[in-house]
Order: C-alpha cells, then structure tokens, then sequence
C-alpha cells in the first residue's frame, strides 16, 4: 500500500530547536552573568542541554507536569532552591531570547511545497499542542498540517507505538500508509517502525552507523524516498 501521509517531528526536525536553545542561553548569560556551577558559557550550554532530556524523562513517566519539568531544570541549572515564581521568572527571561531565535530549518518549507499534492501531513510530538501549536503559528506553517498529536495531552510519548497509532487515527489511516519523520533514530524512527509506520530517520548531523533505519540527511532527499517505486526494504541503501 502506497504512503498517503507524513507524520513530523517537531523539533530539530522542521524546527531548529537546538539552534534556538543554544542562542537564547548564551543571550540570557550575557544579560544576567554566568551562574557559579560552570567554569564556562559552553559548560552551562551542555547541562542546559543534558537537563532538558533529563526532566522530559520524568515528564514521560507521569512523575511531574510540563510546567514543573521547566521549573526543576531551572533550580538544577543554576543550582538553587527557588520558588515556583522565582524559576517560572528566569524560564520566561530565556524564553524570550530563545524565542526570538526561532527559526525553521532551510530545507523545510521546499519540501511541503514539493509534497503539498501529493500527501496529507500532520505532527505527532512529545510536548503539548499550546506549546507546537503556537511555535508552528508563529514559523508560519501551522496550516501545513491538518493534524497536531501531542504527547502530554494524549497522555503516553514516542516511542511508545499508541503515541504512532493516536497520530494515525488523527488522520483516519492505517499505520501502513503513513510515513514518520524525525531526528531521533531510536525515539523517531525505529519506533514508527514498531508501530507499524515506515519510519525515517533525519540525520542532520551525520551521526551515521545505523543500518538498519531508512536514513536521510536532509529534507530534499524526502520527494524521492516517498515516490510510489521507492523499495523501503534496503534501507542501506541510504545510509
């Protein structure tokens, strides 16, 4: 059965997510000074970056909210006991700078132009739809995808294959017609593949070493990977 639709990833996917982060923290680190823990703006980056994985964790397994994972990698981060207002503050002072860092990769909008006829398009995404909803409005494409499947509100994540199968339904199709991309080949791809979906890893940093995905490097390799007489089943062949 041919695809029909595209799942999406969100971030580091569509959206540069680690680009946004990494300048709203350093803007944020010039304004307010670097906290005593690091020696550096690039040792702070990193745990700012290690941090986000770490707290999303607990959010995955029902032991904090969206709200409180933010507040905990702040008291971590900066290594103080702060009040929810006191953490909620300094979060809304580097949203701001990584707000104003947003940016969708080059390569995106060229590729939903190229695929606009010929596949329907949604998002399946381990955060909240407020969240993607208002970051997608704001890069301007949001009306590109007819659906938008967030993890917190559907209440399990990727990879977990009823997270793939919720987005399927969102769509009113069958794991087999659906194709999921994202950066992530464990959490992307190879779950999309378990649940049923031909799953592609989108490996924008050349991490290479994982035969057994689909693997892309960038978007415009995506047109042809889908076309009706593309064989998935040597996924080699692309890495």
């Amino acid at each position: 059965m041919p695809i029909r639709a595209v799942l999406w990833d969100v971030d580091d996917t569509i959206f540069d997510y680690s680009g946004a982060d990494r300048t709203g923290m350093r803007r944020l680190l010039e304004h307010e000074g670097l906290p005593a823990a690091y020696a550096s703006a690039d040792e702070a980056l990193e745990a700012w970056r290690a941090l986000a994985s770490v707290h999303w964790a607990r959010v995955a397994a029902g032991e904090t909210d969206f709200a409180g994972h933010r507040r905990d990698r702040v008291r971590d981060f900066l290594s103080l006991a702060l009040e929810d207002a006191e953490a909620d503050d300094w979060f809304a002072r580097h949203a701001a700078h990584y707000e104003a860092a947003w940016a969708l990769f080059d390569d995106v909008v060229p590729v939903l132009d190229r695929l606009a006829g010929g596949y329907r398009h949604g998002i399946l995404s381990n955060s909240t739809i407020l969240h993607q909803h208002r970051k997608l409005t704001a890069l301007g494409v949001r009306d590109r995808f007819e659906s938008l499947v967030c993890a917190v509100e559907l209440g399990v994540s990727k990879p977990d294959a009823a997270a793939f199968h919720a987005a399927c339904e969102a769509l009113a199709l069958e794991p087999r017609e659906v194709a999921y991309v994202g950066d992530e080949p464990d959490i992307d791809a190879a779950g999309a593949v378990a649940a049923g979906l031909t799953g592609i890893w989108l490996d924008r940093r050349g991490r290479g070493g994982r035969s057994d995905l689909v693997r892309i490097t960038g978007l415009d390799e995506l047109p042809a990977l889908l076309a009706p007489d593309t064989r998935f089943g040597a996924p080699e062949t692309f890495g």
